[in-house]
Parts: structure tokens; sequence; C-alpha cells
């Protein structure tokens, strides 16, 4: 079913250095879909477009604003991420067009959304994500289990974990690490990441407090490549040269899988999802021309090859043209 899925699956545009990771289009380019149609410009194209929402997904945001900018360079596009929380309530107040979120809304995040209007919003699969786990880059460890990950994380062990890890060598590191406690880096409720690891490898336990929440995927990683004994966990997008990513294994006695393209592919590697974007659309009723054309870019091959090269994993064809007809 996962290889099904995915096989067939405050910033303005001048500030724009200032949310692009060191690591952007340095990454090993994944091959988008010969099948997707190149972004062809249209008339009377013009205004304004706020999106509010993730912080894993600034850099795309950015990114693809960009790019849809040279096609329309009167078009001014204003980008927000704090977080996944913060999309529905812009969307409900009208003070975004779009919501991008790394997690699906939650329940009463819709009903909210259905008791202002009378309907649900429109949601966008719009890329693949790998939530990686992170290690400073001198850190050896060759991988770890999601019990592991859990005592590591976790004040309740779901998992079943024999027991709490708090330093190095409770997972067999040896010196100089061995008795250096574990540095814990990791997001703030806020945003979809920090619900969805909680959900994944927590199993809804509880944060350890001494967990050092994160505003942006882009500091979790940075805390990690000046911390020896950090670990902690991001969107793949967000790798530098200061970063090693830890190979997964589900449980002990399985094989340890990195995350990498062929890895999501073939639905081994535990920890992927979808990346969204979030519109207010009534029923029977078309959306913005400038929302629908800035939705149809990010669907193009030029869109694509934008979430590939920012390290993320693209749509299929087959994907896309399932998520153009919502804009029907």
């Amino acid at each position: 079913m996962i290889v099904r899925r995915i096989a067939n699956s405050l910033i303005g545009i001048g500030l724009l250095g200032l949310f692009i990771c060191s690591n952007v289009f340095a990454q090993s380019v994944i091959p988008i879909d010969p099948s997707l149609k190149p972004y062809t410009r249209t008339s009377g194209i013009s205004g304004k477009l706020d999106s509010i929402g993730s912080d894993t997904l600034n850099n795309l945001m950015t990114l693809w604003a960009e790019g849809f900018r040279k096609y329309y360079p009167g078009v001014k596009i204003q980008i927000e991420g704090k977080g996944s929380s913060t999309a529905p309530p812009a969307l409900i107040n009208r003070t975004a067009h779009v919501g991008p979120m790394s997690r699906k809304m939650k329940g009463t995040e819709l009903d909210q959304f259905e008791d202002t209007f009378g309907y649900p919003p429109t949601v966008f699969r719009i890329a693949v994500d790998a939530l990686a786990v992170y290690v400073n880059k001198d850190n050896p460890i060759p991988g770890m289990t999601l019990a592991e990950l859990d005592a590591v994380f976790s004040k309740q062990r779901r998992r079943k974990h024999a027991v709490q890890i708090t330093k190095w060598k409770d997972i067999k590191i040896k010196d100089p690490l061995a008795q250096s406690t574990v540095s814990l880096y990791g997001r703030n409720a806020a945003s979809g990441t920090y619900g969805f690891f909680k959900k994944i490898v927590l199993k809804n336990g509880d944060f350890k407090d001494i967990v050092k929440e994160q505003p942006g995927s882009a500091s979790v990683v940075q805390g990690i490549s000046k911390d020896i004994a950090g670990i902690g966990y991001s969107g793949i997008g967000y790798k530098t040269s200061g970063v090693r990513i830890v190979p997964l294994a589900l449980s002990d006695g399985t094989p340890l899988v990195p995350a990498n393209y062929a890895n999501i592919i073939n639905g081994s590697y535990p920890l992927w999802r979808h990346l969204y974007v979030y519109i207010n659309k009534p029923p029977y009723d078309s959306v913005s021309p400038l929302v629908t054309q800035f939705l149809t870019y990010i669907y193009s091959k030029e869109g694509q090859q934008i979430v590939a090269k920012d390290g993320y994993y693209p749509l299929s064809a087959n994907d896309v043209s399932e998520e153009l007809k919502k804009l029907n």
C-alpha cells in the first residue's frame, strides 16, 4: 500500500536568503517523473498571495515563490512559517490564501473550519518527506531501533525498551562519547513535525523535559552540528555537512534502513510522510486565478524539480493529476 501511494505518488521574497538552508540544491538530485508537464505562463495573473503555516515547508514555499515570480514579477508573495498549527486559524481568519502543513489537520481544526464556513478545507499533497534523525557528523552510531529512539526521547517508553537511554554508552557508543549525556533537540508543539514524531516514534508518549525545543527545523540541525552529544529530528531537506542521518530499524534483529529515495519508495524506511497545502475552496466554486496558477506551478515539471533539489521527494505524474483535479 505504501509503495503504491508513494510511487504513484515573516518572509517576503526579498528575504529569501535568510530562510534557505545551506544544503539547498547541494544534495543529490532525485529524478522527477518525465511525464510531468512544464509550466506555461498565462495572462491576467496579479495581486498578493499570503502563505502561513509549516516551518518545514519554508524553504520549498520560498523557492516556489521565487520561481513563480519569474513568470509574474508583479505578484507579491508573503511567506510566514512558524509551525503547521498556525495554518488552520490563518485560513479561518482569511489572513492566508494557502496554509502549508507538514501533517494533516486535526479533527478539532477541521471542525473549527467547517463551523466557520460550512464546508471542509481542500487539501493538496505537494511532496513526500522523510523525517530524519540527526546526530553530529562525528558521532559514530551506526543506527538505532525505534524502541531505542523512543527510550531516548520519551518518558514512558511505550515501545518497551528495557531502560531509559540517558548516556551514549546506553546504546553501546564507546569512548570518548560514551559517558556524555545524550543532548536532545526537537521542535515545539506548534510544529507538525513534533506531532508526527510523537505519534509514530513515541506512540503518543510524552517527550522528556530536557528536550531543547527549537523554533524551526534549521535550528534543530544547527544545534546538533555544534553539539557532539546531540540528537534530534527534522525534515530530510534540512541536512547539512555538520550532521549525519541515522539509519533506523523497526525492531531488534531487523535491518537498519537509511533514509533515501529507494527506501521511501519501497516503504522500508519507517518515518515518511506527505507534505500538504490547504486552501479555502467553497464547493462548486473556482479558486482565485492567482492561487490556481501558484498550485499549478507547484505541480509542474519546474515545481517538482525544486522539490527534488531541496532534498525532498517529488510526486509522480499520476499523483499530480489527482491533485490538480481538486482545483476544478
